[in-house]
């Protein structure tokens, strides 16, 4: 175990480790729930992919909150777990909470523009609204914010997760664009909706006050002029008089 040099904040390394923990063990837990939810999946026969979003189904409304959790299968859930493990973990570096809206806010935005303008009688369900989303607000937090290292960030995604973006296109069969499509505006929506909070947040900080010293008027200075040749006057007259009682 290495001690701190002495000009290291020992505090401020464990604020940083403890963060980092906190933020990883929330997006692995979500995991983790992902793949208890798909064991028992799997043991009920496919069962709960029902809870799915039912498009233009008024009981289907409530696979918006349901299918993020769930998948047709483990291959499907593999596909999604590396995308959210990596487009997760960078989401959650500045804060944590901007891993949860940004879930929340991909999920809401995704799952309901699917149930308008998915087919009928379809069923749609998987985490990857999420992956999009993330995607989403990686891809342009850094134009948003306009720093460098968001900036850099998302040039970093473009070119680790472009080729991601195919996913938005009917190309494939049994692959939801719709969720996809949808699940990227999402994540687009959290990220200026977060930076224009925070830009406001910033407008609202008080400022600390300079005060900067009264300028003396004319008048003002005439008048300490003259009290002050008046002064110097008196005392010469003063010393006069104490020269002529010696004499």
């Amino acid at each position: 175990m290495t001690k701190p040099e002495p000009g290291d904040d020992p505090g401020l390394w464990t604020k940083l480790v403890d963060g980092a923990r906190d933020r990883f063990t929330m997006l692995g837990g979500f995991i983790g729930a992902l793949w208890v939810i798909q064991i028992f999946n799997t043991l009920l026969g496919g069962a709960l992919v029902g809870l799915g979003v039912h498009p233009r189904s008024i009981s289907g409304l409530w696979g918006i909150l349901f299918a993020p959790f769930l998948h047709v299968g483990f291959a499907h859930l593999i596909a999604n777990t590396v995308p959210l493990v990596v487009l997760g973990a960078l989401v959650s570096l500045r804060k944590k909470r901007d891993l949860v809206l940004v879930s929340i806010a991909s999920a809401l935005v995704g799952g309901l523009g699917t149930w308008l303008i998915a087919p009928a009688a379809t069923v749609h369900v998987g985490a990857s609204v999420l992956v999009f989303g993330y995607l989403g607000y990686l891809l342009v937090r850094g134009v948003i914010d306009r720093r460098l290292l968001p900036i850099l960030g998302s040039v970093a995604v473009a070119l680790l997760y472009g080729g991601a973006l195919r996913g938005l296109l009917p190309i494939q069969q049994g692959v939801s664009w719709q969720s996809h499509l949808f699940g990227l505006i999402g994540g687009v929506l959290a990220a200026w909706a977060m930076s224009t909070s925070r830009s406001g947040a910033e407008r609202r900080e008080p400022r600390a006050r300079v005060r900067l010293p009264k300028r003396e008027d004319a008048s003002a200075a005439a008048a300490r002029r003259e009290a002050e040749a008046a002064e110097e006057q008196l005392e010469i007259e003063r010393e006069l008089a104490e020269k002529k009682r010696r004499l």
